[in-house]
């Protein structure tokens, strides 16, 4: 199970359904929502619903992320893993588009998740994904028990959510349930324009130091859902972190 978490409107929907359109013709997907206060999961392919995992220290602060030591930042993602023949892996052409330099077409219409959404891809082995909404934050936690990796996005063209992304994010990297995950941070609408650059976002929350202490192997990305770029780079860290050696 992949979360995908983040405060409302950073476009955890849009990319969603982007990484469903660069999927390879015959992959298979499927997707289902649920709306708050509706008991468990529907739906056959949904097997168990998010069983209480460890409650997440919101707000907690940066000495709590673990006894690592510095073991400075780790940026950039891996180079993608060779393609096996036969293979469901993304071809070079879909690549290409989702780095933007295709067509992925309009963006499809997306309305804001108040519930949780699953949606499974084929990379080529199926993940499902569960994305909770931005409301739903004080009870994020009850889902991290089966959480085998984690997407964290963050709004990169609106600096004054910054604080409050970033209160998030020191939450799940110091949450017991989530000690084992591997996570993605997404910088998310880079082609917005923006007062601050992301090197300057990344400062001014001393994200090398968040990530030199965090318990996790943290990876951070810079994309835009809207017009495709870097999706590529998200669905290699899907196939890495999803591997049957791992």
């Amino acid at each position: 199970m992949c979360l995908l978490l983040g405060a409302a409107g950073v476009g955890k929907t849009l990319l969603v359904k982007r990484l469903q359109t660069i999927l390879p013709r015959g992959a298979g997907t499927g997707s289902g929502g649920e709306g708050p206060g509706t008991p468990g999961e529907r739906g056959a392919r949904r097997s168990g619903a998010g069983a209480p995992g460890g409650a997440g220290a919101w707000g907690a602060g940066l000495g709590h992320l673990g006894e690592r030591g510095a073991r400075g930042a780790r940026g950039g993602l891996r180079p993608p893993p060779p393609s096996l023949p036969g293979s469901a892996s993304l071809t070079a052409a879909q690549l290409s588009s989702a780095d933007g330099k295709g067509d992925l077409g309009d963006p499809p219409p997306t309305r804001p998740t108040v519930g949780t959404d699953l949606t499974d891809i084929v990379v080529p082995r199926k993940i499902t994904i569960r994305e909770l909404g931005g409301c739903m934050g004080p009870i994020w936690p009850s889902y991290y028990g089966d959480c085998h990796c984690l997407l964290f996005m963050m709004d990169a063209a609106n600096p004054t959510q910054l604080s409050a992304s970033c209160v998030q994010l020191l939450g799940l990297l110091s949450a017991e349930g989530l000690a084992e995950a591997s996570v993605l941070i997404l910088f998310n609408k880079i082609d917005l324009p923006c007062y601050m650059t992301i090197e300057e976002m990344k400062s001014l929350i001393r994200l090398p130091d968040i990530i030199a202490c965090a318990k996790q192997n943290i990876t951070t990305a810079e994309i835009s859902a809207h017009k495709g770029t870097g999706l590529s780079e998200v669905m290699h860290w899907l196939q890495d972190t999803h591997r049957p050696d791992r």
